[in-house]
């Protein structure tokens, strides 16, 4: 069964008929769609983390303690903490605290995060934050042991704290036993390698690259969690993906074409800086390979499907906002996600299980 969760970074910006938000209307709608994620009977929401213009993201746990209070089901997921540039402590407290008073429905997804803005603002060197968001990933699962942690920064390795923990037992600890904890990544091996090592799932962004980019990041990680002498059924892979479906595909497809030319054409060479086979070379290659489900639902079920199968897919992220959807697109798109293509695409992986 693939999960599927909403995912808002809440940038605030124009929307495509150039009405502005207040700071205050946008963040309500965070809330507002995450409660509408439920009634829909999807499995989660996830609040992203940054640190700069034009985002309202720079406090997840507040946002995420908002809309626990208004859900009662509905997974609560961070998308991503920023774990390369905050004091793990701070981020044991904080989301423990969350589990607490949302009845254990919290998951994190941790990463380095994107763009150079916040490493700087707090003191990271790009470079250095995959190392401080590994170490300090090994201090959370210690600090929520409930057990006396004992740490000290390496002398010449970077951190992002520099206060030593002499027995520090933090508190509270959250609700859930081990809160499951998806490690996010595009390129870095190290990074689905320590998530094998912990047997964790492991999040692909899934954006910047075509299929054929990412799936040595996911045959990596399968190779490593073997290699812990794991059981691969218990290997788990989630991935993002942009969402516009009716019911006859040019509509869709054409309707977005002038998004796409305003926000992504210029970025096209830039996406995809990984392998030559994963660039995409213009709109229809974009909307073929990429990770949009845009078109029609049998094309939605036939890209999922084959993403499926090449990650072999535990849950899912989707917009959750309308962004440049109109409010009548955006709930259309819904729709068709959950009661056509999810259920087909279930039917056709069961079908290649028993085959």
């Amino acid at each position: 069964m693939v999960n599927v969760i909403g995912l808002d970074i809440i940038s605030n910006t124009p929307s495509a008929e150039g009405i502005q938000l207040t700071d205050v209307e946008r963040l309500n709608s965070v809330v507002e769609n995450a409660v509408r994620f439920e009634e829909l009977g999807f499995d989660g929401y996830a609040v992203g983390e940054r640190h700069h213009a034009p985002f309202l993201s720079s406090a997840p746990p507040v946002i995420l303690a908002n809309i626990a209070a208004r859900t009662s089901t509905l997974r609560l997921f961070t998308g991503v903490t920023l774990l390369s540039v905050l004091d793990p402590v701070r981020v044991a407290e904080d989301y423990a605290t969350l589990d607490l008073l949302s009845g254990g429905r919290l998951e994190l997804i941790v990463g380095k995060g994107n763009g150079s803005e916040q490493a700087e603002l707090f003191g990271v060197a790009r470079d250095d934050a995959h190392v401080t968001e590994h170490e300090n990933y090994r201090v959370l699962r210690q600090l929520w042991s409930g057990e006396p942690v004992h740490w000290a920064p390496t002398p010449g390795r970077p951190t992002t704290r520099t206060v030593p923990l002499e027995g520090w037992v933090s508190r509270p600890q959250p609700l859930q036993p081990r809160i499951r904890t998806w490690h996010g990544s595009s390129t870095s091996t190290e990074t689905v390698e320590l998530a094998a090592e912990y047997g964790d799932p492991i999040w692909v962004a899934n954006v910047q690259k075509s299929i054929e980019g990412y799936a040595p990041l996911v045959e990596r990680y399968r190779e490593a969690w073997r290699e812990h002498g794991r059981d691969p059924k218990d290997a788990k892979v989630g991935a993002g993906f942009s969402l516009f479906l009716t019911r006859n595909s040019q509509d869709s497809v054409e309707a977005f074409r002038p998004f796409y030319e305003r926000t992504a054409a210029g970025r096209v060479d830039t996406y995809n800086n990984f392998a030559p086979e994963t660039l995409f070379q213009d709109y229809d290659d974009y909307v073929a390979r990429s990770s949009f489900l845009v078109g029609s639902p049998q094309q939605a079920i036939d890209k999922l499907t084959r993403y499926a199968q090449v990650y072999g897919l535990d849950a899912i992220s989707i917009p959750g906002n309308r962004g440049d959807l109109t409010e009548r697109q955006w709930l259309e798109s819904l729709e068709l996600l959950k009661t056509e293509v999810l259920p087909a695409v279930e039917a056709n992986l069961g079908a290649a299980l028993v085959s």
